[in-house]
């Protein structure tokens, strides 16, 4: 294992928690945008979590990776979806994308292996 991605989930929380507080203002603005974005609409839930894990995967963001490899797990993803998500995402942005894939799918398996 090389991290622990519900830690790193857990512990995030608690530090965009304090920026809540701390700028109350532009966190609502951004909560409003992530409850539009994440509505259901022509797309499931679950299609727009395995976009956001791919675009964790091409912005390198572990936290990203955390939070929406967990979701997708909550929302009923699949080990084969989030692995053509990851294919997808290495055939846009080559080698660090695999690199950032193969954590993807390691948070992927940790949130599986703890349900």
């Amino acid at each position: 294992m090389i991290k622990d991605w519900n830690e790193l989930a857990g512990g995030l929380s608690k530090l965009v928690g304090q920026i809540r507080g701390g700028a109350p203002d532009a966190m609502k603005g951004f909560s409003a945008m992530a409850k539009a974005a994440t509505a259901p609409g022509a797309l499931d839930a679950k299609t727009k979590e395995l976009i956001a894990l791919a675009l964790g995967i091409a912005a390198r963001c572990d936290g990203c990776l955390a939070f929406h490899a967990k979701a997708v797990h909550e929302l009923g993803g699949t080990r084969e979806e989030v692995m053509e998500t990851i294919a997808m995402s290495v055939y846009m942005g080559g080698g660090p994308s695999l690199m950032y894939g193969a954590l993807a799918l390691e948070a992927y398996d940790q949130f599986a292996d703890k349900a």
